[in-house]
């Protein structure tokens, strides 16, 4: 099950401070304090390419981490996931395009615009549950699709929108090298603030409404209030994320944010695992890097017997497609709680080695 812990024979939680701190002990807190460190290397390490899936990492896994917000810890659904990551990127620009307020300010803003969205198409969530609530948001992803491109004065039309880079006291984060310390630390600002919400009252809540609504609304949650809330913080995520990739690449198009890419999204959270905050991240890099991994294998076959009778590499876009499906399909049989658990299960043989259990 998506979030249980698995923790060595001894290792009491005595109260309740102690049993909600973020991380367990104090080696997992230098592990991430030196994996940020290395992440922080990354322009010095990598070349364009490899800093160019660095930052794709960083705001799908934003983006990523509001719908398992939503998904993963409230137990809500949405297929729609990518039109709210488009409308924060659309967002932004319009902000800075008509009041001239900095980009650097216009991402957060686009998160709560997006936040405002995503309460309003929440509130089906009051009513309708399961089947009903995940055919209520494909139906927000076909009406903000349409909207998108109906409405030129916000998105640009069809035709798309130019979004200007990102500005900090006059000097332009124009280059890879630079935008990526920005993704970077909305990363880490992100993370840490969805870590915390899980700690507090109404992420209690949100977990609650997962877990058991009926004992959550005996208990005296507002599932109400939890369930629109949860779509709220969800869009929040998507905006912020959808608003660093548009100043990143610099031009927006309607065309980007499809059905597909809302699976996609799904598929980040399934493979990483469901109600895993640090499994996010894992499964977005994850599906970044398939497609390109499946690029490799394809080259690797070229003109070999193989590649003549399958024609791979005329069909690698449909290859990465496939890839894709086939992995969240081996993962949901074979791995349901993701790639996170997997990790625990590993950490867990480590400390207990030599003993199996």
């Amino acid at each position: 099950m998506a979030g249980v812990q698995m923790r060595p024979a001894g290792d009491f939680r005595t109260g309740y401070g102690r049993d909600t701190t973020i991380f367990d002990d104090r080696a997992s807190f230098l592990t991430v304090v030196i994996l940020i460190a290395i992440a922080a290397c990354a322009p010095l390490l990598l070349s364009g390419y490899g800093l160019n899936l660095m930052i794709q990492i960083g705001y799908l896994g934003i983006a990523a981490l509001g719908l398992n917000i939503l998904v993963g810890f409230t137990g809500q659904i949405s297929i729609g996931h990518s039109v709210f990551f488009g409308f924060g990127a659309f967002a932004s620009v319009f902000i800075h395009q008509r009041t001239g307020i900095p980009v650097f300010f216009c991402i957060p803003l686009a998160g709560c615009f997006t936040a405002a969205i995503g309460l309003i198409f929440g509130i089906p969530a009051a009513r309708i549950k399961g089947l009903y609530l995940a055919i209520a948001t494909l139906a927000a992803q076909f009406i903000l699709q349409d909207f998108f491109a109906r409405a030129s004065w916000f998105t640009g039309g069809v035709a798309g929108t130019l979004a200007d880079p990102v500005s900090i006291f006059g000097y332009q984060l124009i280059a890879d090298q630079t935008y990526f310390y920005l993704v970077l630390a909305y990363v880490v600002v992100m993370y840490v603030l969805a870590a915390n919400l899980m700690r507090t009252r109404d992420g209690r809540a949100l977990i609650a409404v997962r877990d058991h609504y009926l004992s959550a609304e005996i208990m005296g949650v507002n599932l109400t209030k939890y369930r629109i809330l949860s779509f709220g913080i969800s869009s929040f995520y998507a905006g912020i994320g959808g608003a660093l990739y548009a100043h990143y690449l610099g031009f927006v198009s309607v065309e980007a944010f499809t059905i597909l890419f809302s699976i996609q999204f799904l598929g980040m959270i399934i493979i990483g695992g469901l109600g895993s905050i640090m499994g996010t991240l894992m499964g977005t890099a994850f599906m970044v890097l398939l497609p390109e991994t499946m690029d490799a294998i394809g080259r690797a076959l070229t003109d070999t017997p193989i590649d003549t009778a399958l024609s791979l590499r005329s069909n690698i876009a449909f290859l990465q497609e496939m890839a894709i499906g086939l992995a969240i399909v081996l993962f949901l049989i074979f791995e349901p709680d993701g790639l996170a658990h997997r990790w625990r299960q590993i950490k867990a043989y480590w400390k207990l080695y030599p003993f199996s259990y």
